[in-house]
């Protein structure tokens, strides 16, 4: 990045996902913006004027935009569609500098080293089990990676988890189904103002469990869209500090910062017991939510309403205009 001209920065991300949030954003506050397509959704993206420039790639071919990128000094966003469809292996031969903390996509991509990261921010979690012999029932079957929510299910009995693992080749884990409401509390970590902000939250709606199920369908968890959540104040500083808690396991942890947006994935039981089951290590869809309005907690700092991808974009301009983007990257 010495080489990079920081007044002539490119914004760039993968076209799906928070993209339009993102290059919005960018576009907004004076970056050149870039969207790279890997599916057939071109035409899509192009009727957007804030978008500067569309590539096409495919997942193998991806690399080969490597140089043409860096040569328009392009900062990569990466979300939760290049975290799924590219993995981790992707995420590390990509030779752009990213927004955020790289490393923590291997992380991201893996459950058992998801939930033991959790654990050692001593963020409260639901029970896990090795085994389906020693599973308590309900549980609930999660399988690894940013799949919003697709081929997770449930079991009610220890025969019916047996049956439902049998034959199951891909890595999962098992852990305890916790009654109560999802809230996915988003977060950013700022280096470059040397904090953690609660930014705010969201609640996902999912086909077999929201939506005209009728006790017809099992339940998937597949995520269709998300609604907007506030939760109450009574409740804020728990989740503060458990955000806190997570970005310092983090630098402990992968000897890197946490950089910009993340979330805790959590559920909220009837006695106000928090339970975080999964995080994600970058900015998610539900930040999606409050896009061109900005969120309820970004105003607590800004004075201003702020959406996630104002608010990323704030964080590289700061940094540019201090020319110390090795703070926000990696």
């Amino acid at each position: 990045m010495r080489d990079y001209d920081v007044e002539k920065l490119t914004v760039a991300t993968v076209a799906s996902h928070t993209a339009l949030q993102l290059l919005r954003a960018a576009k907004k506050t004076g970056f050149r913006t870039a969207a790279i397509c890997l599916t057939d959704n071109k035409p899509f993206y192009e009727k957007f004027g804030f978008i500067d420039e569309i590539y096409t790639a495919s997942v193998d071919t991806l690399d080969k935009l490597a140089p043409k990128l860096t040569e328009h000094n392009t900062v990569f966003i990466p979300h939760g569609s290049f975290v799924e469809y590219c993995g981790p292996e992707k995420a590390q031969s990509f030779k752009v500098p990213f927004f955020g903390t790289r490393q923590l996509i291997e992380v991201e991509a893996d459950q058992r080293r998801k939930m033991m990261l959790l654990r050692e921010a001593s963020i409260p979690t639901p029970e896990e089990y090795s085994s389906p012999e020693e599973a308590e029932p309900p549980v609930i079957i999660k399988l690894a990676g940013a799949k919003g929510g697709a081929g997770y299910s449930l079991a009610f009995t220890k025969e019916e988890l047996e049956a439902k693992t049998r034959n199951l080749s891909q890595p999962h884990i098992i852990q305890r189904y916790i009654i109560g409401v999802g809230v996915y509390m988003h977060y950013f970590s700022s280096p470059m103002f040397g904090r953690v902000e609660v930014f705010g939250a969201d609640t996902r709606y999912e086909t077999n469990v929201d939506g005209r199920v009728f006790g017809l369908a099992e339940p998937s968890f597949v995520v269709v869209g998300n609604r907007p959540l506030v939760v109450r104040e009574s409740l804020l500083p728990r989740y503060m500090r458990y955000g806190e808690q997570f970005a310092s396991a983090v630098e402990q942890t992968l000897g890197t910062p946490m950089i910009g947006p993340f979330c805790l994935e959590t559920i909220i039981t009837d006695t106000f017991e928090i339970k975080c089951f999964e995080f994600s290590g970058r900015i998610v869809a539900g930040t999606n939510v409050y896009m061109g309005t900005g969120s309820p907690y970004s105003v607590l700092y800004f004075d201003k309403p702020m959406d996630m991808g104002e608010r990323i974009a704030h964080e590289l301009r700061a940094a540019a205009e201090k020319n110390c983007l090795e703070k926000i990257t990696s």
